[in-house]
C-alpha cells in the first residue's frame, strides 16, 4: 500500500471513529435521561435532526450528482430551570463531523433568554438557512451568498407582548470570524432583529448585522433587511429582501430578494404518502445598483409529497430551477453548474 492510500485510509478511520464516539455519546446519554430521571426533574436531554439525500441534475454540462450534505443530528435539553443547552453536528461535512451549533442558556427571568457559544446570528430565519426547514431543495440566494450563517458570541433575546400581540427583540456581539475558529479583534461584529407575530399566523421581522473580518480588513459588511410571512393549517407564503453594503471597498455591495408559497393538499391516511405540496418560488440577487434589472433572477418550481401528518416536515420532493442570467457574478460561478437549470430529487426525513 502507498504512502498515499496510508494516508486516506487513516483519515478515514479518524472520520469513522468521530462518528462512533458521537453517537455512542448519544445512546449512553440518552439512556442515562430515559431511565434515571422522571419527566420533572433535571437534567432534560432530547435528540434531532435529518437525513438529506439528493440527486442534482445540471442541464448546461449535462451532469449529475449524488449527495447526502446537510444531514444533521443534535441534542438539547436543560439543565436546571434556568440554565438550558443545544448542540448539532453536520454529519458529513467532505466526510467529517463539523460542528454547527454549541451553545449554553441562561434564562434569569420569564422572557429573556441570554446565549452563549456558537449559533445562528439574528440576520437569518430558520426557514432561509435550516435545511430542514426549507420549502425546496435549495436555499434562496438570500440565505446562500449575503453573508454566513453562524458565529461565536453572545445573543440576548427578550420576549413580551404588545397588547396581545407576541413580540421580541434579539443583539448579540460575535467573533466577526464565522464558526469553530475563535479569533482576537478589536472590534466585534455586531446584529439586532426585532420581530411581531408568530411563526402560525402573522410574523414579519426587521434586522441588522454590522460584520467586520478579523482575517482581512478588506471586509466591513452592513447588511440590512425584513421580511413577512404567514402560515395557515396547510399553506405559507414568504417573502424577504435584504441588502448588503460594502463599507469598505464598496465593490461587494449586494441585493437580494425572494417570494415563495407552498400549499398541502391533504391525502387519505392508508395511502404512503399524506400530502401533496406544490411550491414556488421567485428570487434575484444583484451586485451592481447602476445595471437595469437584477443581474440574476431564478424560478424554482416544487412538487412535493409529504411522509407524515405533520405539513412541510419529512418530505420527498421533486424541483426544477430556471436561471435567468444578465450578468454572471463570480459567486455563482465557481462551477459551471452552480448557475445552471436543474431538476432534484430530495429525500428528506426529519426525526
Amino acid at each position: 500500500m502507498g504512502i498515499g492510500c496510508e494516508k486516506n485510509y487513516a483519515a478515514k478511520r479518524k472520520r469513522v471513529n468521530q462518528v462512533r464516539k458521537f453517537l455512542l455519546f448519544l445512546f449512553v446519554f440518552s439512556s442515562f435521561s430515559v431511565f434515571s430521571k422522571d419527566e420533572e426533574s433535571y437534567p432534560t436531554f432530547s435528540v434531532d435532526g435529518w437525513l438529506k439525500g439528493k440527486y442534482e441534475y445540471a442541464t448546461s454540462t449535462d451532469k449529475s450528482r449524488f449527495s447526502v450534505r446537510s444531514s444533521r443530528i443534535g441534542v438539547k435539553g436543560n439543565l436546571t430551570k434556568q440554565f438550558s443547552y443545544r448542540a448539532l453536528v453536520e454529519l458529513n461535512d467532505n466526510g467529517a463531523l463539523k460542528p454547527l451549533d454549541l451553545y449554553a442558556g441562561f434564562n434569569p427571568i420569564d422572557g429573556l433568554t441570554i446565549t452563549f457559544g456558537q449559533r445562528t446570528i439574528p440576520l437569518f430565519n430558520a426557514y432561509t438557512v435550516i435545511p430542514a426547514d426549507l420549502m425546496f431543495s435549495n436555499r434562496a440566494f438570500l440565505g446562500k451568498y449575503l453573508m454566513a450563517t453562524r458565529d461565536i458570541g453572545v445573543l440576548a433575546m427578550y420576549a413580551f407582548n404588545i397588547g396581545t400581540f407576541p413580540a421580541s427583540a434579539e443583539f448579540g456581539l460575535y467573533n466577526g470570524n464565522v464558526i469553530n475558529d475563535p479569533a482576537w479583534h478589536d472590534t466585534p461584529s455586531y446584529g439586532g432583529r426585532l420581530s411581531f407575530g408568530n411563526m402560525k399566523g402573522f410574523r414579519t421581522t426587521y434586522k441588522f448585522y454590522n460584520h467586520t473580518s478579523q482575517k482581512n480588513p478588506d471586509i466591513h459588511y452592513l447588511i440590512y433587511g425584513a421580511d413577512l410571512r404567514y402560515e395557515g393549517d396547510n399553506w405559507k407564503a414568504e417573502t424577504e429582501i435584504m441588502k448588503r453594503d460594502d463599507k469598505a471597498l464598496d465593490v461587494e455591495n449586494l441585493l437580494s430578494y425572494y417570494i415563495q408559497g407552498a400549499y398541502a393538499f391533504p391525502l387519505k391516511e392508508h395511502y404512503i404518502f399524506k400530502s401533496v405540496v406544490p411550491a414556488v418560488r421567485w428570487e434575484g440577487i444583484d451586485l451592481k445598483s447602476d445595471r437595469k434589472g437584477f443581474d440574476v433572477n431564478r424560478l424554482t418550481l416544487g412538487l412535493g409529497f409529504g411522509l407524515t401528518k405533520e405539513h412541510f416536515s419529512s418530505i420527498l420532493r421533486f424541483d426544477y430551477e430556471k436561471y435567468l442570467v444578465h450578468n454572471s457574478l463570480g459567486i455563482m460561478s465557481l462551477t459551471p453548474e452552480m448557475d445552471s437549470d436543474k431538476f432534484t430529487v430530495e429525500l428528506l426525513l426529519r426525526f
